[in-house]
């Protein structure tokens, strides 16, 4: 086997510019039925103005991933391991006082449901008013300025006005601007949107990630792009993590995922997405199966059970061993992939069967 065809082993020191390092990271639910294990080692990096991407199908553990990060699973049963490094700080081992202290302030989360995130009994800018004053010690009036301005930011019209509306009173796609403005009042220098798109138009959709995109730029906050819309990923992302079953099973920049994808997982995600950029002639084609228990995890590699390429690893490796996160000689420089089929077979597989029918 040549020396290009092997794997190496990731390296798992926090890069010196990351701002956000997630290292080895667990959340286990103990319920009656079993122990529930939403998210199982994983690690990845953000730096300052870069967007990091999130994907995969729904439970798969990217929701309970942010939540880890801002500490919101803190008092409840929730089993956590592993380190969360905020600009040096380690996140996991603090206390409920200081991870207060952080939310809001040095980061803060844009939820899906803005109708269900925002309170229904309290007016969209006194709530934006709140947050800020929690972290700033200012007067009333000026936090009521400072809110005025941030939802003139983020394109809410006569934004005096619309102060004193309530949730029920926006769009949905104005709610969501009015959370995107509460997330922002403060500057956070780490922003997570949790599927911040999500029961949007395609119209709304555009305006809302322009926006995000633009307040980065303004910021230059790291972001944290929750979604399974792989469009979005590609227009706005620099970094993704394809995650799996709780796990990593990909890693690396979206020129690795859409032009050089190496498992199996990922490249049913692609198959199963439309091109509107060509004529295609086949039908698409989802990923057989359902996504896996997560109290029952599968033996081996996590999504053998719907893997149709298992015949090209040699053995009954693919129900018995777990695959390691290693780094790939194809694409960037850290590219990762959890599979064990080998790179030179995975890319043959990739370039002769799954990218012509794209």
């Amino acid at each position: 086997m040549s020396a290009q065809s092997l794997d190496l082993r990731v390296d798992e020191s926090i890069p010196s510019d990351a701002y956000l390092s997630v290292r080895d990271l667990r959340v286990h639910f103990p319920t009656a039925d079993g122990l529930v294990k939403s998210v199982d080692g994983l690690s990845f990096d953000v730096r300052r103005g870069e967007i990091l991407g999130i994907v995969g199908e729904s439970g798969s553990g990217k929701s309970v991933t942010s939540q880890a990060i801002l500490g919101l699973h803190k008092g409840s049963r929730a089993r956590i391991t592993g380190e969360v490094w905020l600009d040096g700080k380690e996140l996991v081992s603090a206390s409920e006082e200081e991870m207060r202290a952080l939310r809001g302030d040095k980061m803060a989360m844009i939820f899906q449901d803005p109708l269900s995130a925002l309170h229904p009994f309290y007016r969209v800018g006194d709530q934006i008013t709140e947050a800020y004053r929690v972290h700033n010690h200012v007067s009333k009036a000026v936090a009521h300025k400072r809110a005025i301005e941030m939802l003139d930011r983020v394109g809410i019209p006569n934004p005096d006005k619309r102060f004193s509306d309530y949730p029920h009173q926006f769009s949905g796609g104005m709610r969501q601007r009015a959370m995107i403005a509460m997330a922002l009042v403060c500057d956070p220098t780490l922003l997570i949107a949790d599927e911040p798109t999500t029961a949007l138009d395609v119209t709304v959709q555009a305006q809302i990630l322009d926006l995000m995109k633009s307040l980065q730029t303004e910021f230059n906050s790291a972001i944290i792009l929750i979604t399974h819309d792989l469009g979005v990923v590609a227009e706005t992302c620099d970094h993704v993590v394809v995650m799996y079953g709780g796990q990593c099973v990909e890693a690396g920049t979206v020129n690795d995922l859409f032009y050089e994808p190496e498992m199996p997982y990922a490249w049913g995600l692609l198959t199963s997405m439309p091109r509107l950029d060509r004529t295609r002639q086949d039908r698409l084609q989802p990923i057989p199966g359902q996504p896996p228990s997560l109290i029952q995890v599968p033996s081996g590699c996590v999504f053998n059970p719907r893997c149709q390429y298992r015949n090209h690893v040699e053995g009954d490796r693919c129900r018995t061993e777990h695959p390691e996160l290693l780094i790939t000689s194809g694409g960037s420089a850290g590219h990762s992939v959890r599979c064990h089929i080998q790179p030179d077979e995975r890319r043959r597989l990739w370039a002769d069967e799954i990218q012509p029918t794209l």
